[in-house]
């Protein structure tokens, strides 16, 4: 991690591939032309629902919404399309957790009629197409259904899958595993909520470097306590405390 605010000035733009940095300085060619897209990419978060995260066990629930929510933050952010959907929530399933369309109030919401593969509905896959992005980060629960099957659907139609995998949550450990392997095998890259973030991010030499600094403190909790350390000597640098004065006695 760097200064948040490095300066912007003194270089010469030199732009490389379609993912190159663009901040107005001279970066290596190629570079983050495998990583994802900004302009490709959106976010599909499926059926993070109160019911069924009753059932998660290989991840703690709050882990898994910590992960999400943040992916909801990032989205709103970085302009990036989200669209949610849910599996009968006026059921055991659940509502949606609130915090997705509160921090990502774009989020475009797409009602089911009973599937529960998310790729069964018409009006869902129109809506995922009509983004233009080709780029589709998952996650939801369960990772084995609910982000497996759409994912499966979705590379047959020819876009690219990834699956947040820690934003998603699983009944069982050999649920998880299984998952992994066949996502492997299928071709859906798995990838962590905090690697979203980097990708997306690609340099701290940007003008939001503040805010998305504040995103890892959800991933990471504890670089909360490295943003409170960094803060507090920047502010000791720039305000030296005074000199405590000596007591006297008479």
């Amino acid at each position: 991690m760097t200064d948040l605010n490095t300066s912007r000035s003194g270089n010469t733009a030199n732009h490389h591939g379609l993912n190159a940095i663009q901040d107005g300085l001279v970066h290596a060619e190629g570079g983050g032309d495998a990583l994802l897209r900004l302009d490709d990419v959106v976010f599909l978060l499926l059926d993070h629902q109160s019911g069924l995260f009753q059932v998660v066990k290989d991840i703690s629930v709050a882990e898994l919404r910590a992960n999400t929510a943040m992916l909801a933050k990032l989205a709103a952010l970085m302009k990036i399309p989200v669209i949610t959907t849910a599996s009968v929530p006026d059921g055991p399933n659940g509502p949606l957790m609130p915090e997705i369309h509160q921090f990502a109030p774009h989020a475009v919401y797409v009602p089911r009629k009973g599937e529960v593969n998310a790729w069964d509905n018409e009006l869902f896959v129109q809506t995922v197409r009509e983004t233009g992005r080709r780029t589709l980060v998952i996650a939801g629960v369960w990772t084995s259904v609910c982000v497996m099957f759409p994912a499966l659907d979705a590379l047959a139609a020819g876009f690219n899958v990834y699956a947040v995998v820690d934003a998603s949550g699983d009944p069982s450990e050999m649920a998880s595993r299984i998952t992994l392997a066949r996502f492997s095998q299928a071709g859906v890259v798995p990838i962590s909520a905090n690697a979203v973030l980097c990708e997306l991010q690609r340099t701290w030499n940007r003008p939001d470097a503040a805010e998305i600094a504040q995103l890892y403190t959800l991933v990471a909790p504890n670089y909360a306590a490295v943003l409170e350390s960094y803060n507090r000597a920047q502010d000791a640098a720039l305000h030296p405390a005074r000199p405590v004065p000596e007591l006297t006695h008479k």
